[in-house]
């Protein structure tokens, strides 16, 4: 279903895919995964390019996960970097608040990017013509790719196989300012529209059940919206399974203490959980070890 200039490299957690586009003697790039994935990348990215210039490195959105890798991998290949437009000064000042990096506990590399693309934009990329998209949701700022004429699908995480990336935007500020439910079902209207036939997600391999995709969609999405408390335990529970999968090993009793450091986690349970921190952690810990996410080994966290 994919064209053969075309390269998905699907990568594990903690990073996005990497999305290659061979151009004859030049290539380009969607995302370049997390910051400690980095080496990785490039190597992945030396054997895909096969002697080719990598010329463009673009973003789906500014998450952790998806733009820790576009310092090395600017250094390594002297690519252009383009950024979403409306997160460029964000990016430029390396607001690490703003970026999500310091309130979710994650790391990133400072990168100079070169351009900005917009929502409406069009884009050539691997001799196919894409239109860029808003889908704002999972980051308010993202975009997503599309190609009518082989009715392709970039999502980044505005769409899985299995649902969406977590929707901080409406846990972010007061709540009477959320918006990221009413932005992601939205989003999720203007895709649902397009003609499309295969998904290439952000996580996770490639797929063309799309009307199954865009049925469990919108399923969490209503869950999410019946009840917000969803949302948050949700969100909680992926940050904490983020930060053992890079860590690897968190002793349980310090579990706690990394979560009075994170302000995102501080700011969501004082305004829905009002939990002690170590209530938090214990609920929090419990729920990830039941569904096989984490193993405690004699008082120590561990991702599985």
């Amino acid at each position: 279903m994919l064209p053969e200039n075309l390269l998905v490299l699907e990568r594990g957690w903690l990073s996005s895919n990497n999305i290659v586009f061979l151009e004859g003697e030049r290539a380009a790039l969607i995302d370049s995964g997390y910051v400690t994935h980095a080496g990785q990348t490039v190597a992945l990215l030396e054997h895909a390019l096969a002697g080719r210039r990598l010329t463009r490195l673009l973003n789906t959105h500014s998450h952790s996960d998806h733009i820790g890798g576009n310092a090395a991998v600017a250094a390594a290949f002297g690519c252009q970097v383009i950024v979403p437009q409306g997160i460029d000064a964000t990016i430029a000042e390396w607001d690490e608040e703003a970026l999500l990096l310091s309130p979710l506990g994650q790391s990133g590399a400072r990168f100079r990017h070169d351009a900005t693309i917009a929502a409406g934009d069009e884009c050539e990329l691997g001799g196919l013509n894409w239109q860029s998209i808003a889908v704002p949701g999972h980051d308010m700022d993202a975009l997503a790719f599309h190609n009518p004429e082989r009715r392709i699908l970039i999502s980044g995480d505005a769409l899985w196989r299995n649902g969406f990336g977590v929707i901080f935007s409406e846990l972010l500020g007061h709540p009477e300012d959320a918006g990221g439910l009413k932005a992601a079902r939205k989003t999720l209207d203007v895709l649902a529209r397009l003609p499309v036939e295969v998904v290439i997600p952000g996580h996770g391999a490639p797929f063309v059940e799309v009307d199954d995709a865009f049925e469990r969609a919108y399923r969490r999405l209503a869950a999410f919206e019946h009840d917000i408390d969803l949302l948050v335990w949700h969100a909680l529970k992926v940050i904490v399974a983020f930060a053992l999968l890079e860590r690897r090993r968190l002793p349980r009793a310090d579990l706690p203490d990394f979560l009075a450091g994170l302000s995102f986690c501080q700011s969501v349970n004082a305004r829905y959980l009002n939990l002690s921190n170590e209530a938090l952690a214990h609920n929090l810990a419990r729920d990830l070890i039941r569904v096989g996410t984490l193993r405690d080994e004699q008082g120590v966290l561990v991702a599985s």
